[in-house]
């Protein structure tokens, strides 16, 4: 039997009621809906193997966007290959999407150099710069070397027999660190046996297996096997000591050099200005957040904080830099 129009006439004005009461809690509480922050389906390119300092500054970005209730279920994967440069050119294919993003640094500038990549930054949108960071010089607990000087006189005697790896292609951060550091101590970047690997996670390994004489990569990548002694820090790229490492600075050590490197975030090309401006404001929330801080703080890191326009900037006069900085030292 098919219900009177006056029994439904009721029931059809308190499901409206209830649907006016219980819609704007649900459209407005959580997930950054409120902040409009949240982007649905927003994924974070990763352009290394796990375990590097993309990786772990992408992980630490999303969770930190998570736990600060800005976004939820960001998806983390990785697309190493060719020092960023593979995922440069799949981030640069995804023109005009807005839920997606890529976790870099000054490594994918100097691989588009040295590997003549037909992408480059300036065909990205640059998003924000989140940290700086220095190298280290690390060895295996069982290395020889127990101080910078000891390692040091061994590289001018030998340079070529000794090997250096780096979590970085030819260009990039941790090969341009100890590049630096050969030509200041009198030992021809050409001499220098360099062994690239696509992240600290893949670096890692051949220095605790005495793969390499010794590694260079940034501090927070291997702050775990420093606490646990399984790597010996023999000196840091920055200009002062940090805190908590007990290692001293290249020039402590009789070096004249100092290097920092630093991580940010691109997007594809052909946002909107709309969707563009989501995910800076995403991020730029993030960055405020007293998870983000705290991960800074024990990774670390050093804040460097800018975005959009004058990130564009600062990768046009890195992608100049880095040029001359190859030119120079002749590679």
């Amino acid at each position: 039997m098919l219900s009177s129009p006056r029994l439904r006439t009721p029931l059809a004005i308190f499901s409206a009621a209830l649907i006016v009461l219980l819609g704007p809690p649900l459209l407005s509480s959580g997930s950054g809906s409120a902040s409009g922050t949240h982007i649905p389906g927003l994924r974070l390119m990763v352009p290394n193997t796990p375990g590097g300092g993309y990786d772990i500054t992408a992980r630490t970005a999303a969770k930190a966007a998570e736990d600060a209730d800005l976004s939820r279920n960001i998806e983390v994967f990785n697309l190493p290959g060719a020092g960023g440069t593979v995922g440069l050119s799949r981030l640069v294919a995804e023109r005009g999407n807005g839920k997606l993003a890529m976790s870099m640094g000054l490594g994918v500038v100097g691989a588009v150099h040295t590997n003549h990549a037909p992408s480059t930054l300036a065909d990205t949108t640059p998003i924000a710069r989140l940290t700086q960071e220095p190298d280290i010089v690390v060895v295996a607990k069982g290395s020889k070397y127990q101080d910078f000087g000891q390692l040091v006189a061994d590289w001018r005697e030998k340079p070529g027999s000794l090997p250096v790896g780096g979590g970085s292609s030819p260009g990039g951060p941790d090969h341009l660190a100890p590049m630096l550091m050969a030509k200041a101590a009198g030992i021809a970047p050409k001499k220098v046996n360099y062994i690239p690997y696509d992240g600290g996670g893949e670096l890692l390994a051949s220095v605790l297996g005495g793969k390499v004489a010794f590694g260079v990569s940034g501090v927070g990548e291997y702050l775990d096997q420093i606490e646990a002694g399984e790597l010996r820090v023999l000196a840091v790229t920055s200009e002062k000591r940090l805190p908590g490492l007990d290692a001293p600075t290249l020039r402590e050590s009789g070096l004249d050099v100092s290097f920092t490197n630093w991580r940010g975030i691109v997007a594809p090309p052909g946002l909107t200005d709309t969707e563009r401006d989501k995910l800076i404001d995403l991020i730029t929330k993030m960055h405020a957040s007293k998870q983000w801080k705290e991960a800074v703080r024990r990774n670390r890191w050093t804040d460097a904080f800018m975005t959009g326009e004058d990130f564009g900037r600062f990768l046009t006069a890195q992608d100049r830099r880095v040029d001359t900085v190859l030119k120079e030292l002749g590679l």
